[in-house]
């Protein structure tokens, strides 16, 4: 038991790691890319204290090389699902009753081990199995997943911290219990971070989770889970299974002690397991909670007063970091056309300029997307544009599937504000660019008001203050991150919570206490130290 009110190591941004040539840091992660990329693993269900491997596996490829294999992945079975939510249910009476202080230190630890000896082996992981560069896999499964750890911690202190008014005579507190029963975690491929985020944030509140990522994730899932452990994680609160998505569902979502949806992935998967719980409500415990990240149309709008140069970077770096598989990427542009020609020379050279290979050469910007689906997806888009009548590719186009999913950074224009490329998520390096006339710079604001069901982030270009703050007002519910003079991607925990709202999700803030809340039931007590001894009050006694 607590024997003090306990101050917690003050929380800080994980600075990034340069790797510059002849570095040490550099040395290290192609050290471990060279051993990684020469051994087969066997990824195995962590189901309590158990790592099964089934007879059925599944083999882990990198996307940017999909004939070799890195290794196994076990592979669930119904037997294996509902043994994970029995393995939950067993820990969360013991989890629960843990300290707050000693569920913090578990995690801060797992910081810790990830920033420092396993640092090397994460990135190598998250460039493996996802296709990413050595800075995009930096910024990711190390420094972000590092500061969803350290700040979480932080906000659970502040949350616990909240408490009411006492008048004299009697105690008031706030206790926030977790969820009565067991939380359900879908991850996505694309952030190593938020696939370590989804069931840390419950589990630091005292819930136990059932974790299911991403199947192109499950070889850098396979070494988070590792990492948990060896930081002191009991069996049980966290189990990382794989397996056919639907068929989960079908055992989770019965369940009466399903208690909480932590997801991040498509809008269409989301609403389809919102309608589930919808229609299982009855069967449930408690109320479930929905937290749920999802699409993205994301956009740049520039004034005629931004700088073309600026613009530019921005779309190269907001649009084609990570070959735009970022929810937040930069999707569509609309350019005044003043600064259109300027902003577009720039862009197209900076484009020119962009390398694609395997992410071990350090040299590449671009790397593979993420699958053989997302791949034919993409090249779908491309074709489609390659045959329309009111849009035309002026850089890329081209792509490859015969040794690795390349696709390369793809640039469109149109004239038709409302085309296909200009609406739907594509999640790829495709960006769509519209010209607008100068002097219709508020029939512009309605028009991204009014393109997109989605709304995740967005960015404006402008030196103009006022016409900042009308932007502002008039793009209000378009992004739930918004950007002044900046690419749209790129939030920082602690520094810009992360969501949006309208079909991009539940805006509910990962990196800030507004998600923890959502794994807490409080629980209000009150406590008289002198109870009264008579039922009358002084309003009704005789005079």
């Amino acid at each position: 038991m607590a024997r003090g009110l306990f101050e917690l190591p003050k929380p800080y941004n994980e600075p990034f790691l340069g790797y510059a040539p002849g570095s040490k840091e550099r040395e290290e992660v192609l050290a471990a890319i060279q051993e990684m990329t020469s051994t087969q693993i066997d990824a195995p269900l962590f189901i309590g204290g158990d790592e099964i491997m089934t007879e059925e596996k599944k083999p882990l490829s990198p996307p940017h090389n999909h004939q070799h294999i890195l290794g196994h992945a076990a592979w669930a079975n119904e037997g294996h699902v509902r043994q994970a939510i029995d393995s939950a249910l067993k820990a969360q009476e013991a989890w629960e009753k843990t300290s707050w202080e000693h569920r913090a230190s578990i995690f801060l630890k797992a910081a810790e081990l990830i920033a420092g000896p396993y640092r090397a082996r994460f990135n190598a992981a998250t460039m493996l199995s996802q296709s990413k560069n050595i800075h995009q896999a930096e910024i990711d499964a190390v420094a972000e997943l590092v500061d969803f750890l350290r700040f979480n911690v932080s906000y659970m202190e502040q949350i616990y911290k909240e408490q009411p008014h006492s008048p004299h005579g009697m105690w008031n507190r706030v206790e926030y219990r977790p969820l009565e029963g067991f939380v359900f975690c879908i991850t996505p491929f694309n952030f190593t971070a938020i696939a370590g985020n989804l069931p840390t944030a419950p589990a630091m509140l005292g819930n136990v989770c059932v974790w299911k990522p991403a199947d192109s994730q499950i070889y850098s899932a396979r070494l988070t889970m590792e990492i948990f452990k060896e930081a002191g994680m009991p069996d049980g609160v966290i189990n990382l299974i794989y397996g056919d998505g639907p068929m989960m569902g079908n055992i989770i979502f019965d369940h009466p002690d399903f208690a909480g949806l932590h997801f991040t992935g498509s809008t269409n998967t989301f609403q389809a397991l919102w309608k589930i719980i919808g229609q299982n409500i009855h069967k449930y415990r408690s109320y479930p909670r929905i937290v749920g990240e999802t699409g993205g149309k994301d956009y740049i709008l520039a004034h005629p007063t931004a700088n073309p140069i600026q613009v530019a970077t921005a779309m190269v770096r907001g649009a084609f970091e990570f070959q735009g598989q970022k929810c937040s990427a930069a999707s569509r542009v609309y350019l005044p056309a003043s600064i259109y020609d300027a902003t577009m020379d720039k862009l197209i050279e900076e484009v020119k300029t962009l390398k694609m290979g395997d992410p071990a050469d350090f040299t590449n910007f671009i790397n593979a997307v993420i699958d053989e689906r997302a791949f034919d997806k993409i090249a779908g888009y491309i074709d489609q544009v390659k045959a329309s009548d009111n849009a035309y590719i002026v850089q890329g186009g081209g792509y490859d599937k015969s040794k690795g999913y390349f696709i390369e950074p793809t640039i469109v224009v149109t004239n038709d504000p409302k085309s296909l490329t200009m609406q739907e998520e594509i999640f790829g390096p495709v960006l769509t660019i519209y010209k607008y006339d100068d002097y219709r710079w508020e029939e512009t604001l309605d028009l991204i008001n009014s393109t997109s069901p989605y709304a995740l982030t967005g960015a404006i270009f402008c030196k103009d203050r006022y016409l900042i703050e009308d932007a502002m007002w008039k793009l209000r519910n378009t992004a739930g991150n918004f950007y002044i003079n900046d690419k749209p991607t790129g939030s920082v925990v602690g520094q810009q919570p992360f969501g949006g709202a309208r079909g991009s999700g539940t805006n509910d803030k990962a990196g800030s206490y507004m998600n923890l809340l959502r794994w807490a039931s409080a629980r209000t007590i009150k406590e008289t130290f002198v109870p009264p001894t008579d039922y009358r009050y002084d309003w009704h006694k005789e005079g």
